[in-house]
């Protein structure tokens, strides 16, 4: 992994990670206490003796111990307690005694600062991550990333093989074995292996770096006796290789360019088919399309054919009405000239012959009315010769009368018409009875009355007019 330069970068790398292992691999060592420290010029006096017991004795009230583990510690002086959370594995020792007191996952003790030191290490799975720069078969510089994750099975033995004293972080120096061993095995795996076979499956890898971790983690059984060395007390969980990348960009490049180029031929071939198919169809829907237009047109064109035939034809026919119809109108004016004249002279003709009625009867009407008049002429004379005749006879009758009239022939006439002089008479109001006995006696002084009014009737006018009303 070399550049065109001349410099090894590569091997730059690999000395800048040793830096890095060896400066991990020292132990750190927490920093003394300031009590321990002598005071620089001008600090204050040292405490009295109480305060020196309580800071020996620690503090009274529960507190955090050290590391990423949070253990509470109550109590005071030597009876203190100890509180170790449920997911934490713990180890209590005391002087002079050559096995723990309590060892375990979340065991809580007494606590003797005196006599008594503790262990806490956390129980959660770790994880590594791994960035291993390898060179494999063809020479050619390859990074393989990868993460391995395990967990405390057996902590009776870790805690005697594995270095948990650091007290910021106690599985930092495992991680850090951890993943130097699972990157030689990963070097030494890949240098066996092409840069082709890398790239394209790992399983290889995983299964030699598994296998080699259990063995060191795990232990393997001794198949004479049949007792097994139980390693540093932990078990692989999960060996997973994310990826690997070829180092040089130019080996890279290459490497890509055959799948490259086939995969662009591919593309270029399926673009100039998927060219050739679109260009077909275009073709075909142009050609459709065409059709269709032409079609379209044709239809359109019949549809102006007999739009056109279908309006001459209405025109045609509304010319030929209004043809028929002036003619019509014509005609008719003419009949009605005619008719007006016809009319005209019928009226005419009419009122000649009512003139000449007119006349006729304005003549019958003369000659009515001079035959009327000269029937009155004569009537006149006829009435007058008989006034004249009349009055002869009304002077020969009032002679006669006068000459024939008694007091006898008056009442026989007056008796005669009583009857219907009584029946002209008016209603009387009242009605008076008179008893006429058998004596006639007092009926002359009637008939004198009555003879009285017959003579006052006949003195009247001699035409006779009393006469009339009287017997009417």
């Amino acid at each position: 992994m070399g550049s065109n330069s001349g410099k090894n970068s590569y091997l730059d790398q690999v000395v800048a990670q040793q830096a890095a292992l060896e400066d991990d691999l020292r132990t750190r060592k927490p920093a003394p206490a300031a009590a321990s420290m002598p005071p620089p010029p001008g600090a204050p006096a040292p405490r009295g003796a109480m305060a020196k017991r309580a800071e020996a004795i620690g503090p009274s009230t529960p507190g955090s111990g050290p590391g990423p583990v949070e253990v509470r510690v109550t109590g005071f002086w030597r009876r203190r307690t100890v509180l170790v959370p449920p997911n934490a594995f713990v180890v209590h020792t005391r002087r002079g005694r050559g096995e723990p007191l309590h060892i375990g996952l979340g065991v809580s003790f007494r606590f003797n600062p005196a006599t008594d030191s503790y262990l806490v290490v956390p129980g959660a799975m770790q994880t590594i991550l791994i960035n291993a720069y390898c060179i494999c078969s063809e020479l050619q510089g390859v990074l393989v990333q990868g993460y391995v994750q395990w967990i405390i099975e057996d902590f009776g033995t870790a805690y005697r093989k594995l270095d948990f004293s650091d007290a910021e972080d106690p599985m930092r120096l495992v991680n850090i074995q951890l993943r130097e061993q699972a990157e030689a095995a990963i070097k030494d795996k890949v240098s066996t292996m092409g840069v082709r076979d890398v790239l394209s499956d790992k399983q290889p890898i995983i299964e030699e770096l598994t296998a080699r971790l259990r063995a060191v983690a795990e232990g393997a059984a001794d198949a004479a006796d049949g007792r097994g060395d139980h390693g540093l007390g932990l078990r692989i969980v999960t060996v997973q290789i994310k990826e690997a990348v070829v180092s040089s960009s130019t080996l890279w490049e290459n490497l890509q360019k055959p799948y490259r180029s086939e995969q662009n031929q591919i593309a270029r071939l399926a673009e100039l088919s998927a060219q050739e198919v679109i260009s077909a169809r275009e073709t075909a829907a142009h050609r459709t399309a065409e059709e269709r237009r032409i079609e379209n047109e044709r239809e359109l064109a019949d549809l102006r054919a007999g739009h056109e035939a279908s309006r001459f034809d209405r025109e045609t026919a509304e010319q030929l009405r209004r043809t028929t119809r002036e003619h019509d109108d014509q005609r008719t004016v003419a009949d009605l000239a005619a008719e007006t004249a016809l009319h005209a002279l019928r009226l005419e003709r009419e009122q000649h012959a009512e003139q000449a009625e007119n006349l006729r009867r304005r003549q019958e009407l003369r000659r009515e009315e001079l035959d009327g008049e000269l029937s009155l002429a004569a009537a006149r004379r006829r009435a007058a010769h008989e006034g004249e005749l009349l009055d002869l006879e009304r002077d020969r009758v009032r002679v006669s009368t006068a000459n024939e009239q008694n007091s006898t022939n008056i009442q026989a006439r007056l008796i005669d018409n009583l009857p219907q002089i009584v029946s002209q008479l008016p209603a009387p109001a009242e009605l008076k009875t008179y008893q006429l006995g058998g004596d006639l006696s007092g009926l002359a002084p009637l008939l004198a009355q009555i003879s009285g009014l017959l003579k006052a009737w006949t003195a009247t006018d001699g035409r006779g007019e009393t006469r009339d009303r009287f017997s009417s």
